[in-house]
């Protein structure tokens, strides 16, 4: 099989746009630096290498196979094209756009939202105004922008390589990304200035898909060329190219198919939501003109109607800018890279608002496919490319092509622990949501690896291979104690992350935590048994019973806040998309209050301590409950959970 199964990049898509249904999945709800080559990789113009690729043999695979698996997967409808030989050879609509209205779908007129598949339009206008001079991929964004700056946290710039090879090293955001109405979407500036999400690793290192470095890449565009960026992408590739169907607007066509919830049975609508970083994620397409897109990119930069890239900056986009090891697929300027049958692609894809895109380009074999489901069952559609790639992609094993921007970590041997996606938060609240995200990765006595549900077997060139895909992994370090692991044709590394960030760990936490609030059950049924049995109650000083009640109180309200983070993290998270709702706010004050109980009740304990009337259990169980608030504290701190820190 090919070694890229769509099922892989799908699961990496899901994390890239989709809206995940809990807060746990996504939010809280979830060498770019190196000089490319002098010559570029040449853009084919010749006849197409691929088998077979007319419309009838196109149409009788994707007509046998496509309304299978919309029944299969309860997917309302679907848009496909397909070019080769630089034409288009299949563009065709299948199922519905709209359940209700029975509305088909219409390969020249539907609209489909592709989601991230928009951040190739943001890099080809990126590279539109390298050619003109304007921008430089080298230089420090910071000389570009105007009104806030990237902060300098690291020694090194971040620069529009970066941006467009996912290296920048921010970290990730989900919180107050979406708008409710057009309305409310900001201007594409001030939102990226309010929003700025921390750098958490130095540039260059590793890929971290970042959303926020497409959006600023856009807004860079818009900066240079003195339009929106909506204007600039429409003015300068989708109208050369005739896309007269598509937009990067944040207002809806009614030509806009209706996504679908899957899951549900009838499916659902999804709720339509309103992107505030248009430049990744917001482009809404059809099949057909999804077609001229590919063309463009696999013709050097032309199609019959229109140019938008010359040969030489389109060969340049499609070159390798950075990988982590030399002989890994990593990633183009825009496009990701992966291996089909043993031909080098090029590859995105988009999850938005329960649509499921992907676009894939074979330049050695002039050969390009789009699709589109308007369902999140689309993302169990596999079994669409890989059956397509081997009816229509001939296999071949050429010899693999030298790396030619690799990173500056260096190859170590893996260590067990756990590893979380290097696309994750660390300075906000969503750093809750890491716990839910990192995958445990063992290393056996004979040098085999098990993670994410498969074994890796040891390779002479330091890789480790997964027998069943073809995929390869390779571990990295910095030198500084963070560690890596890349696997093939991924779209972020995985990041060993330290004790204190593990599940287990946490749970022993949580257990501090817990056990000593168990006992303010057992001490009021104490008491009513030496009541019964005709003790005398303790006579108790005021300051003492005060310090008492504080860290009872201040205990009570650690375990609400606890369990009404729980009821969050497992629960429907859409609303955190639009902003951090008012009772997640009011959640936030709980371990404010319950520290300053906490905090008063140790200070009246110390002071009424001699002559408190206490008797050894109680004085023993008010330790406890401190122990207890010590460990809560800890946890807040470390979660980003104390106080309000949402940005």
């Amino acid at each position: 099989m090919p070694e890229l199964a769509l099922g892989t990049r799908m699961d990496a898509m899901r994390t890239a746009r989709s809206r995940p249904a809990t807060v746990a999945a996504a939010t809280l709800v979830l060498l770019g630096t190196g000089i490319l080559p002098a010559t570029a990789r040449p853009v084919p113009t010749g006849p197409s290498t691929s088998m077979d690729v007319t419309t009838a043999n196109v149409a009788d695979y994707l007509d046998a196979t496509v309304p299978d698996l919309l029944e299969e997967h309860s997917i309302p409808g679907a848009a496909i094209s397909v070019v080769s030989g630089g034409q288009t050879v299949f563009s065709r609509g299948y199922g519905v756009a709209d359940v209700a209205s029975g509305k088909p779908v219409d390969a020249a007129t539907t609209q489909l939202r592709v989601g991230s598949i928009t951040k190739l339009f943001t890099a080809t206008a990126v590279m539109q105004q390298v050619e003109a001079g304007r921008l430089d991929l080298d230089t420090d964004v910071n000389r570009y922008l105007t009104g806030f700056q990237v902060p300098d946290t690291f020694d090194q710039p971040i620069t529009l390589r970066h941006l467009l090879t996912h290296t920048a090293g921010f970290e990730d955001t989900s919180v107050g990304t979406y708008a409710r109405t057009a309305d409310d979407v900001q201007p594409l500036g001030e939102f990226l200035a309010a929003h700025m999400p921390a750098r958490i690793r130095p540039p260059g290192q590793v890929v971290g898909y970042s959303n926020y470095g497409a959006g600023l890449a856009g807004y860079i565009v818009s900066q240079v060329s003195g339009q929106s960026y909506e204007d600039d992408v429409r003015e300068h590739v989708l109208d050369p190219l005739g896309m007269t169907h598509s937009s990067v607007a944040s207002t809806f066509s009614a030509d806009l198919a209706t996504s679908y919830d899957s899951t549900t049975d009838p499916v659902t609508p999804v709720e339509r939501m309103y992107d505030q970083t248009t430049p990744d994620g917001a482009l809404n397409a059809t099949a057909d003109d999804m077609a001229q897109f590919m063309l463009a990119h696999l013709e050097g930069g032309s199609t019959a109607r229109g140019t938008i890239l010359s040969p030489e900056t389109t060969a340049l986009m499609h070159q390798q800018a950075f990988t982590a090891t030399a002989g890994f697929d990593g990633m183009a300027l825009g496009f990701i890279e992966g291996e089909q049958n043993g031909h080098r692609v090029l590859w995105h894809d988009g999850g938005e608002e329960g649509f499921v895109s992907y676009l894939m380009l074979v330049p050695d074999a002039d050969l390009g496919i789009f699709f589109s489901f308007n369902a999140y069952g689309g993302a169990e559609t596999g079994a669409l490319l890989d059956g397509f790639v081997e009816r229509f992609l001939p296999e071949q094993t050429p010899p693999r092509p030298a790396s030619s921007a690799v990173g500056p970590l260096t190859v170590t041997q893996p260590t067990a622990g756990f590893y979380l996606s290097a696309r994750h938060n660390e300075s906000s609240v969503e750093k809750v949501t890491n716990l839910f995200s990192a995958s445990r990765l063992r290393v056996a006595t004979d040098g085999t690896v098990t993670f994410k549900g498969a074994e890796w077997a040891p390779q002479p060139d330091g890789t480790f291979l997964d027998g069943s895909s073809n995929r390869r992994m390779v571990f990295l370090t910095d030198g500084t104690g963070h560690e890596y692991a890349t696997i093939s044709g991924g779209v972020s590394a995985y990041q060993l992350v330290p004790t204190t960030d593990t599940v287990p760990f946490t749970l022993l936490v949580l257990l501090v935590i817990l056990l000593p609030a168990l006992g303010l059950v057992v001490l009021p049924t104490t008491a009513l048994v030496r009541r019964r049995r005709g003790h005398p109650a303790a006579r108790l000083t005021g300051r003492w019973r005060a310090a008492r009640w504080l860290a009872v109180g201040a205990a009570v309200l650690a375990v609400a806040f606890l369990a009404g983070m729980l009821t969050i993290l497992m629960g429907d998270t859409q609303a955190y998309y639009y902003g951090p709702p008012a009772a997640f706010l009011a959640l936030l004050a709980v371990p404010v209050v319950a520290l300053l109980c906490g905090g008063t009740s140790m200070v009246l304990t110390a002071v009424a301590w001699r002559g408190s009337g206490a008797g050894v259990m109680a004085r023993i169980h008010q330790v406890t409950l401190f122990a207890s608030l010590a460990a809560f504290t800890w946890f807040v701190v470390h979660w980003n959970l104390l106080g309000w820190q949402l940005v």
